[in-house]
């Protein structure tokens, strides 16, 4: 279950509207949480109880992730890379992995993984 949930696209709305409930509610942090930094969710909670601090730090980070760039933040937190045009790190990955299981199976040749594997890296890049 929890695999489903961070593996999830993260919305950067959601982020924002959490870190705003951070400024005005005792939930400062949730929005780490929802972005899949727990540790810094525990922190967050724990400073919430003592200081303003985590407070302070939820409305700033509302306002940097209403002004960046979208693909700034999927970069950052849905495991894109920089001009990926929404193809994601990981299904690359795991099409290369699928390719080489090809290869060391006998069903492709060395040089149509290469083939195919370039054609996969140019997507990213």
């Amino acid at each position: 279950m929890w695999e489903n949930f961070l593996n999830q696209q993260k919305s950067r709305r959601i982020a924002v509207v959490l870190a705003l409930l951070g400024t005005v509610t005792p939930l400062a942090g949730i929005h780490k949480f929802y972005l899949g930094q727990p540790l810094w969710g525990i922190l967050y909670f724990i400073l919430n109880w003592s200081t303003p601090m985590a407070q302070i730090a939820c409305a700033i980070e509302a306002v940097w992730f209403f002004v960046q760039d979208l693909e700034q933040f999927n970069v950052r937190f849905n495991d894109q890379l920089a001009g990926s045009r929404g193809v994601a790190v990981k299904d690359i990955a795991t099409a290369v992995r699928e390719l080489d299981q090809l290869r060391l199976d006998g069903l492709i040749s060395e040089y149509e993984f290469e083939q195919k594997r370039r054609q996969l890296i140019d997507r990213i890049s």
